[in-house]
C-alpha cells in the first residue's frame, strides 16, 4: 500500500539524515518504526506520507494516506466537532460545505476513538492527549486505507494509550494499513508486524517483528542493555521490554526522616 523504494532525504548538501531506505506497509498490517532522538523518523514518516519529497528514490502509494502529527496547534479556536469534521475535506468539492454524511462519518470517529463526548469542547482548551486523541479521530474521518501515525502514544496516560493500541490493532484487522513511529519497544512489540529501525544515515533496517525486535538488536539500536521478559497479563502471556537506567537508588538512609542529612 506504501512502497518505499530507496528513499533518502538530506536538508544540506551531503547531510544525508537516511538514505537508500527500502521497505513496504501492507494491507491489514502494523509496521512500527523505531530508532533513538535525532535520527529522522518523524522526516521519514512524512515522506511516506507524501508531505515531504524525498531526496532521492521514491514513494508509491496506491490508496489515500491519512496522516496524524505528533504535535498540532490550531491558529484558531475550533470545536473538536469541528476539528473532526475537517477530516472529511478530500471527500467535498471545491467550495462545498460539509453535509450530512460527513457530519455522521465525524460524529463515528469521534465515537469510536472514545471522545463523543469532547465534541462541544475548544480545541485549544484540550489537554496534549486530547488534542492527540482528536487528530486520530480526525484521521478517521478522512476514510483513508493507510494510516501513518507520529508517536501516537506520546502524550496520553496509561489507560489512553491501552485505547488507542486497540483501535490500531482493530484497524489493522479490518484491512487497514498502519505506519507509526513509537520510543516504546514494547507498543511495538505488543501491536507491530512489522518494524523499521533506524541506526544512522546509512543503516535502515526493515523486516518482520520476530527478526528485528529482539534484545540484542534493540540493545544495540539504543546503546543501553535491554532484555526482553514475558509476563502474565489477565488477557495471557506480554513480552515487555526492561532497561538499564542505571544504578538504582537505594531510597531514604535508615538514620535520617526523608533521606536529607542531620543539621
Amino acid at each position: 500500500m506504501i512502497e518505499l523504494n530507496g528513499i533518502g532525504y538530506r536538508y544540506t548538501p551531503g547531510r544525508w539524515v537516511f538514505r537508500d531506505v527500502h521497505a513496504t506497509a501492507r494491507e491489514g498490517r502494523v509496521l512500527a518504526v523505531l530508532g533513538p532522538n535525532g535520527r529522522g523518523k518523524t522526516t521519514l514518516l512524512r515522506c511516506a506520507a507524501g508531505l515531504l519529497k524525498p531526496s532521492a528514490g521514491t514513494v508509491r502509494a496506491t490508496r489515500p494516506v491519512a496522516y496524524v502529527p505528533q504535535s498540532h496547534g490550531a491558529a484558531l479556536s475550533y470545536s473538536v466537532a469541528d476539528m473532526v469534521l475537517m477530516g472529511r475535506t478530500r471527500h467535498l468539492r471545491a467550495y462545498a460545505t460539509p453535509g450530512e454524511r460527513d457530519r455522521r462519518r465525524a460524529a463515528e470517529a469521534l465515537d469510536r476513538v472514545g471522545i463523543a463526548h469532547l465534541a462541544p469542547r475548544i480545541y485549544t482548551e484540550l489537554s496534549g492527549g486530547e488534542r492527540q486523541l482528536t487528530l486520530i479521530a480526525r484521521a478517521l474521518a478522512a476514510h483513508c486505507r493507510i494510516l501513518v501515525l507520529d508517536e501516537p502514544a506520546s502524550a496520553l496516560d496509561l489507560r489512553n494509550q491501552a485505547r488507542v493500541h486497540t483501535l490500531l490493532g482493530e484497524l489493522a484487522d479490518e484491512g487497514m494499513g498502519v505506519v507509526l513511529t513509537t520510543h516504546h519497544p514494547d507498543h511495538a512489540l505488543h501491536l507491530a508486524d512489522d518494524a523499521l529501525l533506524v541506526f544512522g544515515p546509512d543503516d535502515v533496517r526493515c523486516g518482520p517483528r520476530e527478526e528485528l525486535l529482539t534484545g540484542p538488536v534493540l540493545s544495540e539500536l539504543y546503546q543501553v542493555p535491554l532484555t526482553l521478559a514475558e509476563v502474565a497479563t489477565e488477557r495471557g502471556p506480554r513480552t515487555v521490554v526492561a532497561s538499564d537506567l542505571g544504578p538504582p537508588r537505594t531510597g531514604a538512609h535508615p538514620d535520617t526522616p526523608h533521606g536529607r542529612s542531620a543539621a
